[in-house]
């Protein structure tokens, strides 16, 4: 009995991993792409379906898609969770109660990925695709055993899971997988628990600040905080510390969120943070570059690619890492 307690302790501890560096992506406009008609697939439905069927019980007073019932600023580069809130204002109207919306988040977020489960593959992936090159250079970031790869995303943790599966993400295998729910919020999405990896999701954390446009990147970084947490507890060996966190995004938000991490109270003492702006989405070079303020090295360092240079475009973007194409 003690020996095999002992073996299972020295097996723990010696398949503990020693990342050195943990890169984080963003996903739309940053992994995929988005075209007309995303709004109607499962991701997007399932906003308006949570609201009216948790909320509303199932009257859908207000209709219509995200985009004709929110302002771009509102939902664009926003989480899932300031989303639904935003939505469930518009929909209800005078009736939107913020407190009882905000205790039955969660149940939204439930509802929301029971809705995306129910969905097959095409309907996940319809107006959404992998940009271009992205498979390729996702498939070459596997043979760097050093790093830990994660998802930072606004998205609901088990939706994000469906749409990297059925996107031919996860398959990759780039995606740090994670054998168990983290001790740090961990939930589990019926259906996906063969589909876990390392991240900081929509669904782990929303201010429920509806009206303060900030809270777009303050809740991203806090999505970040808490996956450089999960990297640490459930990754790395005890006596270990990741040195560099490198998040990549194309959006204000991502830069934004990065810049906030690197003075985040719960940042690692010595860790480097830096971001990587691919303006392969709506954002410009320029609007990204402007908000990353002045480089400090070994505390804050961003890298803006050239314009519609991204992910997909391999020996640049592992080059802006940091690494070789050759590892």
């Amino acid at each position: 009995m003690l020996y095999s307690l002992l073996a299972s302790l020295v097996l723990c501890i010696s398949t503990a991993s020693s990342f050195s560096t943990l890169i984080t992506f963003d996903v739309d406009g940053t992994l995929v792409s988005s075209s007309p008609g995303w709004e109607e697939g499962a991701h997007g439905r399932s906003f308006t379906h949570a609201v009216s069927s948790v909320l509303m019980n199932n009257e859908d007073s207000a209709g219509g898609t995200i985009p004709q019932l929110l302002e771009k600023h509102e939902f664009h580069g926003s989480t899932d969770g300031l989303i639904l809130m935003r939505l469930a204002r518009k929909m209800m109207g005078a009736s939107f109660d913020k407190e009882d919306a905000s205790s039955k988040l969660d149940l939204m977020m439930d509802t929301m990925y029971e809705f995306v489960s129910k969905c097959n593959d095409d309907e996940v992936r319809k107006g959404i695709a992998p940009l271009p090159g992205v498979i390729q250079t996702l498939e070459t970031l596997t043979s760097h055993e050093d790093i830990a790869f994660g998802l930072v995303t606004g998205n609901v943790e088990g939706i994000a899971r469906r749409k990297m599966h059925a996107l031919g993400i996860f398959d990759t295998g780039a995606l740090t997988s994670l054998s168990k729910p983290p001790r740090l919020g961990g939930r589990v999405w019926e259906g996906m628990e063969d589909k876990r990896f390392l991240g900081g999701f929509g669904s782990d954390f929303c201010s429920g600040n509806l009206d303060d446009q900030t809270r777009n990147y303050l809740d991203r970084g806090e999505q970040l905080a808490i996956c450089v947490q999960r990297c640490m507890e459930e990754l790395c060996h005890p006596d270990h510390q990741i040195e560099r966190v490198i998040h990549v995004g194309d959006a204000p938000a991502d830069i934004l969120a990065a810049k906030n991490y690197a003075h985040h109270p719960s940042k690692p003492e010595n860790v480097s943070v830096g971001v990587i702006g691919v303006a392969t989405g709506s954002y410009s070079v320029e609007e990204l570059r402007e908000l990353c303020g002045e480089r400090v090295e070994g505390v804050w360092e961003p890298v803006i690619l050239d314009e519609g240079v991204g992910v997909g475009n391999m020996e640049a973007f592992i080059s802006a890492c940091g690494l070789k194409t050759d590892a």
